[in-house]
């Protein structure tokens, strides 16, 4: 089997996805379905993915489940609730008795757009992220690189919970930089309670770096910092389409994974995302 641990789905008829400004997404100003994506996903060789969230909006994580109920396609979904509410662990019980509610597998906040750097160590946000690891969720980190020293003491305070680095932490493709996120990336993986994924790398890198040669410095440090034990691919779908289609991504990923052996490129395909989101 393969697995896509990394997509979203809008429908702007129902909500309005306030992070689609600017001429640059305008290519993304309209629904994407599961409609759309099911048929290139099969096409790509594509058997479960995992749905995750994509605005702080309370009502999007239940529309994601019960989608998730009545589609065999979806295996998971990383939802979105306030981490800083009093009531979290009962708002998780309550997410989780919904219809599709056992298809919820973890919590993310857009963290990339808080203008504190340090926002996952404030207590608030500590006391939350305890009750997703009490309730057996683990915890998707989307952040820009100059955030990943607070995602490894956030990791480090909490080993009970399992954080799993979207986008490799969005590195500086564009510009050819690796430093100094290979460091800070690989100060997290030296926790054993972190996963990273090989997803978003496309909108990261320039047209120039969008290839097998642009993207490689990158996932080579990431498969040798947290292993192809602790790695799994995503689309990051249909973020993705403003680079390049979705097949396209998958042979991509394919291609940079190459050199691994076939239990090893399982991981990243397959067997990391199952065990990690209990898929």
């Amino acid at each position: 089997m393969t697995v896509d641990a990394h997509h979203h789905l809008w429908d702007l008829d129902v909500r309005d996805q306030d992070w689609i400004r600017g001429p640059a997404l305008g290519p993304l100003r309209r629904n994407f379905t599961l409609a759309d994506l099911e048929p290139q996903a099969r096409a790509a060789g594509v058997d479960r993915t995992v749905l995750v969230q994509t605005v702080t909006v309370a009502q999007e994580t239940p529309e994601f489940l019960a989608l998730a109920a009545a589609h065999e396609l979806i295996a998971g979904v990383v939802g979105w609730t306030d981490l800083t509410r009093p009531d979290i662990a009962d708002e998780l019980a309550r997410l989780r008795a919904l219809p599709g509610g056992s298809h919820l597998k973890g919590v993310r906040h857009q963290v990339q757009s808080e203008p504190d750097p340090g926002w996952l160590l404030r207590p608030d946000v500590r006391r939350g992220l305890a009750a997703v690891a009490d309730a057996g969720l683990v915890y998707d980190l989307v952040v820009l690189p100059h955030q990943l020293s607070a995602c490894t003491e956030a990791a480090r305070a909490l080993p009970r919970l399992t954080f799993v680095l979207d986008h490799l932490g969005k590195p500086p493709i564009a510009s050819g930089d690796r430093e100094p996120w290979a460091a800070d990336l690989r100060a997290l993986a030296a926790l054993p309670n972190t996963v990273a994924k090989l997803s978003g790398l496309v909108t990261e890198a320039g047209p120039a770096a969008r290839t097998p040669a642009g993207l490689r410095p990158y996932v080579d440090t990431a498969l040798d910092a947290f292993g192809p034990g602790r790695l799994m691919a995503g689309s990051d779908w249909p973020v993705c389409t403003l680079a390049m289609p979705y097949a396209e991504v998958h042979a991509l990923n394919r291609e940079l994974t190459a050199g691994l052996g076939e239990a090893e490129r399982a991981a990243v395909f397959e067997t990391t995302a199952t065990r990690v989101y209990d898929l």
